[in-house]
């Protein structure tokens, strides 16, 4: 059994992959293709290049109808649904809120209740018509943006996977920086692929490192995990720390919860729903989860009493 590792960077962040088979020039034209894939889509989501489909659509979308590849428009009405289901807790029109906080290539700030109100006018995917008849989008005011930063990582894992598959591939392991990991098959000894979720109290700038700890193993065979935290960005204003993360229906950052974890077949929609789930925190824990009945989840919060973790199907 040969082993190839790869990894490229992209979206932002690093995606690296591990195969397992008999033959490793086989495995390395695959792990390539399935990275060229993810580099594909990057330029069809990405929000900072003016040539891809989504900066397109931003661009244009307030003034007339814009047509979209089939896939695009696929991800599109995906993403419409989870909003949908998750009562807007997930919604790629979050930009101009993320804009507002100066979240977008920015440290961050706070907005004042002037520019806050403009931004939350903007967000909304009742703003977003999606004309299937013609696979066509529009914006029904000035100022709504795109923004598939949720759902793209997660995206661009499920087509690479979905390529490696195709290829013959049986055993592999696909990562997309710190948010969505996507095994296919098992581990060469037959065992599932092991994956450590970080504990959220390893952030604290006391926290030694040899007192750093995982919070769950979460194990995986042909399914996807995603885990969102309010830690990968924060910035402090008038002695109050304020997370990355912004909740679409208040416009201001969450504070429902420090991480969330999702398990699912898919890994778009695992990367999508751990944003809801983080979002709405364990007050909704369980509405969220009865979305999917394959669906495993873990919430970790901050209460007055100490941590709180809810769990379904992860053991701790």
């Amino acid at each position: 059994m040969q082993t190839v590792a790869l990894a490229r960077n992209a979206m932002a962040t690093r995606f690296e992959i591990v195969l397992h088979g008999d033959n490793p020039t086989h495995l390395r034209a695959a792990a390539e293709e399935a990275l060229d894939e993810v580099e594909r889509i990057e330029a069809q989501l990405s929000l900072y290049q003016s040539s891809s489909e989504i900066a397109q659509i931003n661009a244009r979308a307030a003034h007339a109808a814009v047509l979209v590849t089939p896939e695009l428009f696929r991800l599109l009405q995906r993403a419409q649904q989870i909003s949908s289901e998750t009562n807007g807790a997930f919604d790629i029109t979050i930009a101009p809120l993320l804009r507002a906080w100066k979240l977008m290539g920015d440290r961050g700030g706070v907005p004042d209740e002037q520019t806050l109100g403009a931004a939350r006018a903007k967000v909304g995917m009742r703003l977003v018509e999606l004309n299937e008849a013609d696979r066509s989008v529009r914006f029904t005011r000035e100022g709504v943006m795109l923004d598939l930063g949720s759902i793209g990582k997660g995206y661009a894992l499920e087509r690479a996977a979905s390529l490696l598959r195709e290829s013959g591939i049986t055993s592999a392991l696909l990562h997309g920086g710190t948010s969505t990991v996507c095994a296919i098959g098992t581990q060469p000894d037959g065992q599932p692929w092991r994956i450590a979720i970080e504990h959220p109290e390893n952030q604290r700038a006391s926290a030694p490192p040899s007192s750093q700890r995982h919070l769950a193993t979460v194990p995986l065979r042909d399914e996807s995990l995603s885990v969102s935290a309010v830690w990968g960005k924060f910035f402090a204003a008038d002695g109050k720390i304020y997370g990355h993360v912004i909740d679409p229906r208040t416009g201001t950052p969450t504070q429902a919860a420090q991480l969330a974890a999702v398990v699912l077949p898919s890994a778009t929609e695992s990367d999508a729903f751990s944003t809801a789930l983080l979002v709405s925190g364990s007050l909704d824990h369980d509405g969220i989860q009865k979305l999917r009945p394959e669906m495993r989840t873990l919430v970790y919060a901050e209460g007055k009493d100490g941590p709180q973790i809810v769990s379904r199907g992860m053991s701790l």
